[in-house]
């Protein structure tokens, strides 16, 4: 299969075209959006859906997000639509935000991960609604990367990991936000966070109250347990490297990364010069949206130096930071270092 790559930008018309043509037709498109490339199919169409899991090679029950382009189309998805889900949709959506619901029947298995409920979100991005307006479907989206690699957030990575897997990709340059959306399900009340993302837990709390942060955000989900949401379950975001979070002040990290042989540095910004081994850079040190946006692509660069062994400077816990820490320390397979 020959991949080819449409620049929404400058090739606007054609991108939506095209795109729509193949989209409705069963086949699955690399898409852009404001948290990281998706892989996207036509989400009431079972067949189309499980091309995307044989392009990502992801295991079946992890379940995906359908995108819509308006509010209107949530509710042929779900059985209700909770008033908190109202309220959220009218201060945030579009947004990175997925909201969990009880399914409709138009969601099938393959799509929900046999679970009874159905992620959705509107993306912020101007150009993934567009094409999801114009093709007239809801769309199935994981991120458009191998299962477990990290996340695209240009369209330069979607082609390297979905070259020859999918017919198209279309470009709408660099994603502002750089992971994975917020989610937070309402099957439940209070409703509980699954996956911190770009609209944060103090933001989400201050227009719906109290909500329960699952303990798979900061820890391994135990073993045998249903993963409820998309990067709950399995290793994430992981380069080729080993990489290990180190919990410390940046002198102490600085002081032990000089007693080790043969490794690379995953650091802030401006850290890299006061250190004596190779490094990437990920961010400012006190701005986790800086941090999210850069994180990914650090870590695929770890990757192009060839690095082996990585320690990780280990960002906050609060406000946009947990989405960062959520994503590293999945990509570390909860490999933490306290000094």
């Amino acid at each position: 299969m020959k991949t080819e790559i449409i620049d929404i930008k400058t090739e606007y018309d054609r991108a939506l075209q095209e795109s729509a043509r193949l989209l409705q037709n069963g086949e699955v498109v690399g898409i852009p959006t404001e948290t990281v490339y998706g892989l996207a199919a036509n989400a009431l169409d079972e067949t189309a859906v499980k091309k995307i899991y044989e392009a990502k090679g992801r295991p079946s029950d992890n379940p995906l997000i359908v995108h819509i382009a308006k509010f209107e189309d949530l509710a042929p998805l779900v059985r209700e639509i909770p008033e908190k889900v109202k309220v959220m949709a009218e201060k945030f959506w579009p947004a990175p935000l997925t909201m969990i619901m009880k399914k409709s029947d138009r969601i099938s298995n393959v799509v929900s991960g046999n679970l009874d409920t159905v992620a959705v979100r509107m993306p912020k991005s101007e150009a993934a609604r567009a094409i999801i307006k114009n093709c007239g479907l809801p769309l199935a989206a994981p991120s458009a990367n191998l299962s477990g690699s990290p996340s695209p957030t240009n369209a330069k990575y979607v082609f390297e990991d979905m070259n020859g897997r999918i017919p198209l990709i279309i470009d709408g340059g660099n994603c502002e936000i750089g992971v994975e959306s917020t989610v937070i399900s309402f099957a439940e009340d209070p409703p509980r966070l699954l996956r911190p993302g770009g609209v944060t837990l103090e933001e989400m709390t201050e227009v719906i109250g109290e909500i329960v942060v699952d303990d798979a955000v900061l820890n391994k989900l135990e073993e045998g347990a249903v993963a409820s949401s998309p990067g709950m379950k399995y290793k994430h975001y992981a380069p080729k490297a080993d990489i290990t979070l180190i919990k410390s002040t940046f002198e102490e990290f600085k002081a032990f990364i000089e007693n080790q042989a043969d490794i690379t540095a995953l650091c802030f910004d401006g850290e890299g010069k006061e250190l004596s081994c190779p490094f990437v850079e990920y961010g400012d040190i006190s701005d986790g949206y800086s941090q999210s946006s850069r994180l990914f692509d650090a870590l695929r660069e770890l990757d192009e130096m060839g690095a082996k062994t990585v320690y990780a400077r280990c960002p906050d816990t609060k406000g946009m930071e947990l989405a960062v820490y959520n994503r590293l320390i999945r990509s570390a397979g909860f490999k933490i270092k306290v000094l």
